[in-house]
């Protein structure tokens, strides 16, 4: 599973929109300027979400971006999906390549990790779940 820029950019922008959810919805510029990505790769990244099924648009004065479904109904690893494009399939014998193994064992684990992560829970713990090690107090007691 690769995580890109564009894929974190996503997840934060689906957050944004998931925290606002009961103020209507909300312009791509919003976003722009509050998580301080480009308006331009922002709404290349709306474009691949909208075409993904996980936002919907409204035109017109008044209009924007609201999610297409609840937030507990979003895994991260479907908006991170969305937007990875497809790359080519390597050959049989790249895969029997024992490096190539590992690489392909570890992703699956990531996309099966993130699949289990709602953006509600991301939203309620202030980004991943605290189990997995990246609470505030984990992060002041490394400091430390």
């Amino acid at each position: 599973m690769k995580i890109s820029s564009k894929g974190r950019y996503a997840v934060a922008a689906m957050m944004d929109l998931a925290l606002n959810e009961n103020k209507g919805p909300i312009t791509i510029a919003d976003i722009s300027e509050k998580q301080n990505i480009s308006l331009s790769y922002l709404e290349q990244i709306f474009a691949d979400l909208r075409k993904g099924g996980l936002v919907r648009g409204t035109r017109g004065p008044g209009g924007g971006y609201r999610l297409a479904r609840h937030p507990e109904n979003i895994s991260v690893a479907e908006i991170i999906d969305v937007l990875n494009e497809k790359r080519p399939r390597l050959s049989t014998e790249d895969e029997r390549y024992e490096p190539y193994q590992l690489w392909a064992r570890l992703s699956h684990r990531m996309h099966d990790f993130l699949a289990e992560i709602s953006l509600q829970e991301c939203l309620q713990n202030g980004g991943l779940p605290g189990d997995v090690g990246f609470s505030a107090d984990a992060e002041q007691k490394r400091a430390a």
